[in-house]
């Protein structure tokens, strides 16, 4: 998969025994394959781009996902006849959920799943998100059905907290059918942004936090920026970079004060942890007692970030999916892995408490 971010390939080699909330899943090997700069660039352009360049790289990338697959089968030496299934959510150039008053509940992702068919000569589940918006959700969130799946511990509450490109969270209390999932806002998507017009460069991130720490935060800024209507929203919902994206981070940049770059990134940092917390305030805690949160994504190699949530949630515990033993870059593509997986046995993969959907729906597309 490729997320938000657009890093790069996301390929997880998993070995799932079952189906349904029971399965055994593990983890086999996990790369992320950087795209290519020109590659990147392609996709970027895409978001607002003609229908010939969309159609054109709907096949590139399928190729390219097609050799992650190859690739990763090669580094953990199992052969492609031996993988079963693959599950392809895509790229995402365009997502339009129902809370966006003008325009059509829909979703376009991209990658063609008959590329990797015949590239592979493995089955594919793909556009999983569809589905879903057919049976009235939002497509999204998806990785809570996995998140209970992984996570889900009786007698007590978790909240699986990503941070990708989007925050987003699922709750888990006994029953899969009382999830609670959403979209909090933005993730590391404005922050990236924001560190490569710092450094001035294209390729640059916070890494670390070692940028951000170095500002001072705005508050005047960020009490702004907490007015977004988006985060008064209450769930089910979902965003993505049509709301958060390039335009809103550069408008960001274009508006604040060029000397004063490294104060803007501090702010955008804790906006995006404060966000996540208020999230928890208005939304979680309400209805559910939260004993610990499980924080994953890129985001959380951002020790700024980081401490910042972890005083936001405070007295909450907030710990790593490190600390379980499982990859926090790995954790999206192991989901959909899983999802498909679901797909093939016949049961349903979306959770309607976090989508909006109508029903329990059988996700994707099969590819043989």
């Amino acid at each position: 998969m490729s997320g938000t971010s657009v890093d790069g390939i996301d390929a997880a080699l998993v070995d799932i025994d079952g189906a349904g909330p029971g399965a055994g899943v593990t983890l086999l090997a996990f790369r992320t394959y950087p795209f290519p700069a020109d590659m990147k660039e392609r996709i970027h352009r895409a978001f607002d781009g003609h229908v010939r360049e969309i159609c054109e790289l709907n096949f590139s990338l399928g190729e390219l996902f097609a050799t992650a697959v190859l690739k990763i089968c090669a580094e953990a030496g199992v052969a492609p006849g031996d993988v079963d299934l693959v599950g392809s959510p895509g790229q995402t150039v365009y997502h339009l959920p129902k809370s966006d008053e003008n325009g059509v509940n829909s979703t376009l992702q991209i990658g063609e799943a008959s590329v990797i068919a015949e590239r592979t000569g493995i089955p594919v589940v793909c556009d999983f998100r569809t589905r879903d918006i057919a049976a009235g959700g939002d497509g999204a969130p998806l990785v809570p059905y996995p998140d209970f799946v992984l996570f889900q511990q009786p007698g007590r509450v978790r909240a699986l907290q990503n941070i990708g490109g989007i925050a987003n969270v699922t709750v888990l209390p006994e029953s899969i059918d009382e999830v609670l999932a959403f979209d909090t806002g933005p993730g590391n998507m404005v922050i990236d942004h924001v560190a490569r017009a710092v450094a001035r460069d294209e390729e640059a991130f916070d890494e670390d936090g070692k940028l951000s720490a170095l500002g001072q935060v705005d508050e005047d800024l960020l009490g702004r920026l907490l007015e977004h209507p988006y985060l008064a929203l209450p769930p089910p919902k979902s965003t993505g970079r049509e709301v958060f994206g390039r335009a809103y981070s550069q408008r960001l940049v274009d508006e604040y004060d060029s000397m004063r770059l490294l104060d803007l990134l501090a702010t955008v940092v804790r906006f995006t942890a404060v966000s996540i917390a208020r999230a928890y305030r208005d939304f979680i805690q309400p209805r559910y007692p939260v004993d610990e949160v499980i924080a994953s994504g890129g985001g959380v190699r951002n020790r700024t970030l980081l401490e910042a949530l972890r005083e936001g949630l405070a007295p909450v515990p907030v710990r790593t999916l490190e600390e379980f033993g499982l990859s926090s870059d790995a954790k999206e593509a192991v989901a959909f892995a899983i999802l498909a997986n679901e797909t093939v046995a016949g049961n349903a993969g979306n959770v309607p408490s976090a989508t909006g959907a109508l029903r329990p729906a059988i996700l994707g597309k099969i590819v043989p």
